[in-house]
């Protein structure tokens, strides 16, 4: 989750990518990235994982507290990852 979003700067929320990825996903929102990525052909983007990492990340916060902006966001993110195709 990106910082500007509320992102912490936890374990949790980091996530190991290719410099290619992290270069070209900037400050991007975790479902929008996958949607890019998608239309990339050449690309392969695994949405269960992301919605694994998503769920991951909400439970972490639950756990250490506060983060209401970050929480307010991820809550939409999780949404969209669900509702997406």
């Amino acid at each position: 989750m990106p910082r500007l979003k509320g992102g912490p700067s936890i374990a949790a929320n980091e996530a190991a990518a290719c410099p290619r990825c992290n270069a070209d996903r900037g400050h991007t929102g975790p479902v929008d990235w996958l949607a890019q990525c998608r239309r990339r052909h050449d690309w392969a983007p695994q949405a269960s994982l992301l919605a694994a990492l998503l769920n991951a990340l909400d439970i972490e916060l639950d756990n250490v507290g506060g983060h209401r902006r970050a929480k307010r966001y991820l809550s939409g993110q999780l949404r969209r990852c669900r509702t997406s195709p």
